[in-house]
């Protein structure tokens, strides 16, 4: 039985093209730690210290989860989106204006900021065109709206 072996070059290929993967994907630091194992093995093989493929996928795999578990929350901290330079539901709290006819617990459409919004009246009164209403919250690109107070 002949037994399989992946050439240190083989590793450097697959650990440069996972790293280009991470390179394209959008910022979550997966590809990274596994491209860093993969490159460690072929260094590793071009060494002549690992030959066996049954011990360099174990060392791509301990070196792989180990790397992502001590620096994966590090880098994501330091380069990763911060949380408050996105802003989260600025509409909320927002009036718009009833551009359908809207039965209670309906969907219809709303103009608010001089853009159409689906809406779906989250409110127990039906909205009528032209009525003023309020943002309740936000679920995909549909707006949850409320018939706004008059005081």
């Amino acid at each position: 039985m002949t037994e399989w072996m992946f050439p240190w070059w083989g590793w450097f290929i697959f650990g440069f093209l996972l790293l280009l993967l991470e390179l394209a994907s959008p910022g979550g630091f997966y590809f990274l730690f596994f491209g860093v194992g993969a490159i460690s093995v072929g260094i590793l093989a071009w060494l002549s210290l690992v030959e066996a493929a049954w011990v360099q996928l174990t060392i791509f795999s301990i070196m792989s989860v180990l790397a992502s578990i001590l620096f994966r929350k590090r880098l994501l901290v330091r380069f990763g989106p911060k949380d408050d330079d996105i802003p989260v539901d600025t509409l909320v709290g927002e009036a718009a204006t009833v551009m359908d006819n809207i039965a209670a617990g309906g969907f219809g459409k709303v103009e608010l900021h001089g853009s159409s919004w689906n809406a779906k009246n989250n409110g127990d009164r039906a909205l009528v065109r032209g009525d003023r209403c309020t943002v309740q919250r936000i679920d995909g690109l549909s707006l949850w709206v409320t018939k706004e107070e008059r005081s």
